[in-house]
């Protein structure tokens, strides 16, 4: 297995296609953590991460929906803030040979 620091920065910052495709956040982490798990190293354990973390945000995102109705947009706003500040948190924490901490995500991958 090789180190590749650089590839899990951009995993990390490829979730912030979401502010700007609306879906690019979840694919293309997922493609880049799909290809190459097996060859660099901690690629999968961020990645998982990673996907966890963009699915609970599609997740509350919905959940969001009906509750701006009842409590104003105070919730959903919160959840665009998680997924603006978090990736680029986790993305210095990866370059500097840290754990990525995502909060709030539902673990859907182990």
């Amino acid at each position: 297995m090789i180190e590749n620091r650089q590839l899990i920065v951009l995993m990390h910052l490829a979730q912030l296609l979401d502010l700007l495709t609306g879906v690019g956040g979840l694919i293309v982490p997922l493609v880049i953590w799909s290809v190459k798990k097996e060859e660099v190293y901690q690629l999968d354990r961020h990645g998982k991460q990673i996907i966890n973390f963009q699915l609970s945000m599609i997740l509350y995102s919905l959940i969001a929906i009906p509750v701006v109705f009842l409590l104003g947009f105070g919730f959903l706003i919160a959840v665009g803030l998680l997924c603006l500040v978090y990736p680029i948190v986790n993305a210095l924490r990866a370059s500097s040979g840290q754990d990525a901490i995502y909060p709030f995500s539902i673990r859907f991958l182990k």
